[in-house]
């Protein structure tokens, strides 16, 4: 399957989220360290599960937003590694 575009990292999203309010403040809310927080805002980590229903009660989303966006940016990094042509396994 060929993907057409390059979706962003949730951190992006994250940040227009977050509008005025800061990483500190966000944090303290979720319950987690502010350099956790940060991590994925700057795109340097990834949102867990866990991350994904603490996004998705803070902001009234479903955490299967959350966690959607992390598999698909995930799916679409992944399709970039070369890797050897595999076989079909006959069942």
């Amino acid at each position: 399957m060929t993907r057409m575009h390059k979706p962003p990292h949730p951190g992006e999203v994250l940040r227009e989220y977050l509008g005025n309010m800061t990483v500190t403040h966000v944090a303290k809310q979720l319950g987690v360290a502010r350099v956790t927080l940060q991590r994925v805002v700057t795109c340097a980590a990834g949102i867990s599960p866990d991350m994904a229903y603490r996004l998705g009660a803070a902001f009234g989303t479903g955490p299967e937003l959350w966690a959607g966006m992390q598999l698909q940016f995930d799916l679409h990094e992944a399709g970039k590694v070369k890797r050897p042509k595999i076989e079909r396994i006959a069942a």
